[in-house]
């Protein structure tokens, strides 16, 4: 039974990889033969080849460059700001439980409403400027950050904490050696999540107000009917979203293999 496993997974492991890669190229030609031969309206669903063709002019011509520049720029920024106050809060929320009390009622409240939502506020405070584009993405990684980072603390191992009280271990020390320690890896799964999230939302804040960006190459090319361009637009967006998510995973696996590594060398 177990060589029967083992030889099942052995040939999973192997057909998978094939499976991820054949499927979405049998889309994309299914989806080139409907757009060409009359199944659904050129106009309306582009085929891949044209968007294809969209992408390398718009290449050619530096205007998708110069709108993803932008709102990269404004990503890194709005991520910045909302990741380090999501570990800064979530860590106060996490080993202080009078703090947990005091915000745990804002943040139930705050945390389902959607970033579009805000929007609106946000021009209303802040313009249409940098700033509320910023503000934006900010408060859209601040959640995952913060929760991931208050998970990470509050699920930190008893018998070590046990340990450091026994020994009568300073509390500073505690929190250095041992809480930082074991909540990195729920940390750094809320910062991927966290990134993930502040690229929906500048796309989300540029589709409503903005003059410049991926977000309003999407809105201009809605209001023109240019279809091309619209589809093109999403598929850059899911691509560098596929990019960034994969990219600080790898990061993410990569730091703990190196982290458990040298505790094991120890």
């Amino acid at each position: 039974m177990f060589n029967l496993k083992t030889q099942n997974s052995a040939r999973q492991n192997k057909i998978l990889p094939v499976i991820a890669i054949v499927f979405p190229v049998l889309v994309i030609l299914f989806w080139q033969y409907a757009s060409t031969h009359g199944l659904v309206k050129a106009s309306l669903v582009p085929a891949p080849l044209t968007i294809a063709k969209t992408f390398l002019s718009y290449i050619e011509s530096g205007k998708l460059w110069k709108n993803l520049s932008v709102s990269f720029g404004r990503v890194a920024c709005g991520y910045v700001i909302g990741a380090m106050c999501g570990v800064a809060v979530g860590f106060l929320m996490g080993l202080f439980k009078p703090v947990s009390a005091a915000l745990n009622g804002i943040v139930s409240v705050l945390r389902p409403i959607p970033t579009i939502a805000l929007v609106p506020i946000v021009i209303l405070l802040a313009g249409i400027g940098f700033s509320s584009k910023v503000a934006i993405i900010a408060f859209g990684s601040f959640w995952p950050v913060l929760l991931n980072t208050m998970h990470g603390i509050q699920t930190v191992d008893n018998k070590l904490l046990e340990v450091a009280y026994t020994y009568r271990i300073r509390t500073s020390k505690t929190i250095l050696r041992i809480i930082v320690p074991s909540s990195i890896p729920a940390i750094l799964t809320g910062l991927r999540l966290g990134m993930s999230n502040a690229w929906m939302s500048v796309v989300a804040a540029e589709m409503i107000a903005s003059s410049t960006g991926i977000g309003y190459l999407i809105t201009l090319s809605r209001e023109t009917a240019n279809a091309r361009v619209m589809y093109m637009c999403v598929l850059v967006i899911g691509v560098i979203g596929l990019i960034i998510d994969k990219g600080l995973t790898r990061l993410e696996h990569y730091y703990l293999a190196k982290t458990r590594g040298i505790i094991d060398s120890k």
